[in-house]
């Protein structure tokens, strides 16, 4: 299954990397990471790679998550988009459940809860 996550925090790349290592060995999960939302809809535009599940950071510089939410959900309905956010704050729930978020997770990450949601896509 292809997953993208878009976080400016280049960091994350090696966290998920370790936490999905085992995922990742035995090819169940690939994961491609991008910095920004812009970026994440170039490679959407350039790229065939049957994309199912994408984990966006709301706060980012240039376009916020929610912006690129809502261009996914309408260019590309068939994609699953998790919301991940540092701050639990009500407003942005409220808009990333009206733009078709299909769940909203805050940082830090509990990472077996999200394994867990993962796979159900699977």
């Amino acid at each position: 299954m292809n997953v993208m996550v878009v976080d400016d925090e280049q960091d994350i790349t090696l966290l998920f990397k370790q936490k999905f290592r085992k995922e990742i060995k035995q090819k169940k999960l690939d994961f491609s990471f991008v910095f920004s939302a812009e970026d994440a809809l170039t490679s959407l535009q350039e790229n065939d790679n049957h994309l199912i599940l994408i984990l966006a950071d709301i706060n980012m510089p240039g376009m916020n998550g929610l912006e690129l939410l809502k261009i996914i959900k309408q260019e590309y309905p068939q994609i699953k988009v998790f919301m991940i956010t540092a701050y639990g704050d009500e407003i942005n729930y409220q808009t990333a459940l009206e733009y078709g978020a299909d769940d909203y997770l805050t940082k830090p990450l509990q990472f077996e809860h999200l394994k867990e949601k993962i796979h159900h896509l699977i």
